[in-house]
């Protein structure tokens, strides 16, 4: 199978980004299943149902959040009548967070695809439960070449630590865990030991001359003046469209190929052999 997951969508450029290249990216990849990290993608805080479906129309089958998922606040209802968006899997029981943080896809061909997202607990301003047994239980609800044939993970977090011990906590378990949240395509692809696809975080979609993704003059000034500025608004210029390719064997469901994607704004660009 060939998966593909998306970093997350910031702003206008990052929605141009997914808007325009998502589509002729699926085709010339015969991408199977593509997930789209979309947390950022209204004015870089939150997501619309109007966004949302933009994203389902180029392409993408699920969309994931992570710690602005309730930015905007209509997020608050629309996630309880779109099984194709997930927040963290890891709210406390006691928050009754509407909609669900993990599900089961089953695509035209009868091949399923389970997605988990889950959000971390290092240096995170919402301390949800930890990640890992949320995890555990999505993972046991959908095991890998039983009840799924494919299972992405999305990590949300700051911590590049936290991101890589939650792939090793799934390494066979799942297709690929990927990380999001820091905006940075890091350059550690790979094939973990027990044939789980990792990427401590795939990067934005969004205009990389910036600071990960917002416009660089308020963040400069903030940062050297340590005074508070103007709010954060997302830099404007041509977007990126950044994420992973991953393969999958089909009888195992793990991983055979891995390669970063990037088409389109400053980065160089790379998109692996169909």
């Amino acid at each position: 199978m060939k998966l593909a997951f998306f970093g997350d969508v910031v702003g206008r450029p990052g929605r141009a980004a997914v808007n325009e290249h998502l589509p002729s990216v699926r085709a010339q990849l015969g991408l199977d299943f593509v997930v789209v990290n979309a947390e950022n993608a209204a004015g870089g805080f939150g997501l619309t149902e109007a966004i949302a479906n933009e994203f389902f129309g180029a392409g993408a089958d699920c969309l994931t959040l992570g710690d602005h998922a309730w930015d905007q606040r209509e997020a608050l209802t629309y996630i309880t009548r779109e099984p194709r968006l997930l927040r963290p899997v890891n709210y406390p029981a006691a928050s009754r967070a509407p909609g669900q943080g993990s599900n089961l896809f089953v695509l035209p061909d009868g091949r399923r695809v389970g997605v988990i997202q889950a959000q971390g607990t290092v240096f995170m301003k919402q301390l949800l439960d930890n990640p890992f047994g949320a995890v555990d239980e999505a993972l046991d609800a959908m095991p890998l070449g039983v009840v799924a044939d494919a299972v992405i993970v999305d990590i949300h977090c700051e911590a590049t630590s936290e991101k890589m011990a939650m792939g090793h906590h799934c390494d066979g378990r799942a297709s690929v865990v990927v990380g999001s949240h820091t905006h940075v395509p890091t350059a550690d692809h790979m094939i973990l030991s027990g044939g789980t696809a990792f990427q401590s975080d795939a990067g934005m979609c969004g205009d990389y001359d910036s600071v990960i993704g917002m416009a660089k003059d308020n963040s400069v000034r903030r940062f050297s003046t340590q005074l508070p500025g103007r709010r954060y608004e997302p830099a404007l210029g041509e977007g990126t469209l950044c994420g992973l390719y991953v393969e999958t064997d089909d009888e195992t469901g793990l991983a055979k190929q891995v390669c970063p994607i990037r088409v389109g704004g400053r980065l160089a660009q790379i998109l692996p052999d169909a």
